[in-house]
């Protein structure tokens, strides 16, 4: 059970709704986190435009995806990971893809560097070194690009807050964590 209140169609106030409304609309589903989230529309407002914003660059939804599955895996939230595990097979990702992006690499050359610099920025809290960002331009990412990756890991290091800080329900079909030995 949540430990932040979920608000729902029936506790939602106007402006929870509105946000409901056009979640609905556009994904088809109002996932628990946002919910969470609904409780300052403030706070989703903000979360919705990044992740507007955060759509339109160049990094396909692929490796993006491959991003929100690293860096989940990495921050054991369960929520994040059984909603990208979802979203993942939706953009075309098959389980052992999945599987090598929690484990923080891909199958594909150019996104296991993505993912590996993802992963060094949650580590070290964005500390990489000089070598890591020369590695993602050896590999084909400009600098938009590199940007990109920032921003699509700190966008999910928050939601990973809002669903391990709420104990969100899970409302994707549930994954389970591999925790480090």
């Amino acid at each position: 059970m949540s430990r932040i209140n979920t608000v729902t169609k029936e506790t939602a106030n106007a402006e929870q709704q509105a946000l409901f409304d056009a979640i609905q609309a556009k994904l088809g589903i109002v996932p628990n986190f946002l919910k969470i989230l609904a409780n300052s529309p403030s706070a989703l407002r903000a979360f919705l435009g990044l992740h507007s914003i955060a759509g339109e660059g160049s990094l396909d939804p692929q490796t993006r995806e491959r991003i929100a599955l690293a860096v989940a895996q990495q921050n054991t939230c369960g929520y994040c990971v059984s909603a990208h595990t979802a979203i993942g097979h939706k953009a075309g990702l098959d389980n052992a893809e999945i599987q090598a992006n929690r484990s923080g690499t891909s199958q594909d050359a150019k996104a296991a560097v993505a993912v590996k610099f993802a992963r060094s920025l949650v580590e070290n809290m964005g500390e990489v070194t000089t070598a890591e960002i020369t590695e993602a331009r050896d590999a084909g990412y400009n600098d938009a690009e590199i940007v990109e990756i920032i921003t699509h890991v700190a966008m999910n290091i928050f939601t990973n807050l809002i669903g391990k800080a709420s104990r969100v329900d899970i409302d994707f079909p549930k994954v389970e964590l591999k925790l480090a030995a």
